[in-house]
């Protein structure tokens, strides 16, 4: 009886075949993964954060001012009537672990502006989130 076993031409063509699939799936999987983050980050700012914002505004009258920021949304700044938070359970941090960016009066906008500077964490660039 004789026992057959793998080459090592055998082991080595397996071996290049996984290496050039892992080489074209990669950088598909890569890219995939930022554009998720991106898209989260346009979720928070555009639906998650900005539904929190309006509940604040509906409650307490006004948005929160800079200086009380999104902080405002998880506890009182300081005993404001009509205060019916938290609004949201944690401090709301980009897929790229910064603070979102959160200006009342807004520039860009008639209320407020947020925004994520993005994957890079520059401000003013082409890559990041915002609301308008």
């Amino acid at each position: 009886m004789v026992k057959r076993g793998f080459t090592l031409i055998e082991l080595m063509l397996v071996v290049i075949i996984i290496g050039v699939l892992t080489a074209m799936v990669m950088p598909r999987l890569v890219g995939q993964s930022e554009q998720a983050r991106a898209s989260a980050a346009k979720a928070d700012v555009n639906a998650n954060i900005a539904l929190a914002l309006d509940m604040f505004e509906m409650h307490v009258g006004r948005y929160p001012t800079t200086e009380e920021g999104l902080a405002a949304l998880r506890a009182n700044p300081g005993s404001l009537t009509g205060w019916k938070g938290p609004y949201i359970k944690k401090e709301p941090k980009d897929p790229w672990g910064r603070n979102y960016v959160y200006k009342f009066p807004g520039a860009h906008n008639n209320d407020y502006d947020l925004y994520s500077a993005g994957p890079n964490g520059v401000e003013g660039d082409n890559d990041d989130v915002v609301n308008w």
